[in-house]
């Protein structure tokens, strides 16, 4: 498998000849690596061979970790990609730099409530369900229009919505791969068509499926095994 870093470099590579095959500019996609259930010395490993932002799924564990990493803090950006139970907000508030999966005003609501002043802006992006799955969290596609409306009301200097995050049903094949992912930026552009905005991130796309999603307009892929290993 080799070291944290090689695996890093070879996700990079695979980013940066997806950006060529889909004539985009290999800036416009952000490496998120997905460092749940690792502990901190494998994000210490990231870190050293330059990796800058990590993305955890659960709210305590993360937490330990970004006290674990304290003298690193200013140079790392910490991601909310797992479901956010509204009695985890303030915690989540008050530690990290995004959270992608808000899927109901009342999150969103407390969120800005609980983000405390002299911190940025905490970015926020509304989890989609795409794939329309009972047993998946996120918003349904026809409710995200207005629930993108409401979150955009709340005060900018606490919380800013920067676009939507998905994630599919899993699929075999490019064309099966790529459907949800441009029905993601399909919305995207409708919500900011309809409402006035300019919504400009995409969380789409893990290690199986990057591909697909940067060729549909992904801005930030989620990349946890390919980096880190199996769990």
């Amino acid at each position: 498998m080799g070291s944290i870093g090689s695996r890093l470099q070879e996700v990079k590579g695979r980013i940066e000849r997806a950006c060529l095959a889909a004539g985009r500019d290999e800036n416009s996609v952000t490496l998120l690596a997905v460092s749940k259930t690792f502990g901190a010395d494998a994000v210490r490993q990231a870190h050293a061979a330059g990796q800058r932002r990590f993305g955890e799924n659960y709210v305590q564990e993360a937490i330990a970790k970004i006290q674990a990493l304290a003298e690193l803090r200013t140079g790392l950006e910490w991601h909310l990609i797992g479901p956010l139970q509204s009695n985890k907000t303030r915690a989540v508030a008050e530690t990290f730099d995004w959270v992608h999966t808000v899927d109901r005003l009342k999150v969103a609501e407390r969120l800005a409530e609980q983000r405390p002043a002299g911190l940025a802006p905490l970015q926020l992006c509304l989890q989609v369900n795409v794939s329309g799955e009972a047993s998946k969290s996120g918003v349904a596609v026809a409710e995200a229009a207005a629930l993108a409306a409401a979150v955009t009301t709340l005060p900018r200097e606490k919380v800013c919505l920067r676009g939507l995050m998905a994630i599919p049903e899993p699929a075999t094949g490019p064309q099966a791969q790529r459907a949800p992912h441009r029905a993601l930026r399909e919305l995207l552009q409708a919500i900011n068509a309809q409402q006035g905005l300019a919504l400009d991130t995409l969380s789409m796309g893990m290690s199986t499926d990057l591909e697909a999603a940067v060729h549909e307009g992904a801005t930030i892929v989620r990349v946890g095994t390919a980096i880190f290993g199996t769990r």
